[in-house]
């Protein structure tokens, strides 16, 4: 399964994101606001969520805003933070 499916289906799961399904998000739409419309408690639980499933840590999220813009950009950070196998 490619990551950025996976990382669709945990938020729906994990968000408890009603009447979304994997196919509805593109990769490039945004997360937060007018796009699926996650907020910034949310946020805190994509955090909570990266390092439970993928053991990375998420230090400065205010720096780290653009991971957070688009599953695309969150794909990118946990492959780029991901312990090579």
């Amino acid at each position: 399964m490619r990551l950025e499916d996976e990382l669709k289906e945990m938020l729906i799961r994990e968000l408890k994101l009603v009447d979304v399904k994997p196919e509805d998000i593109k990769d490039e739409d945004p997360l937060f606001g007018e796009g699926l419309g996650l907020d910034s408690l949310d946020a805190v639980e994509v955090v909570v969520l990266l390092q439970k499933n993928y053991g990375i840590e998420v230090k400065g999220m205010e720096n780290n805003r653009e991971v957070f813009s688009s599953i695309k950009a969150l794909a990118d950070f946990v492959r780029s933070k991901k312990p090579q196998a």
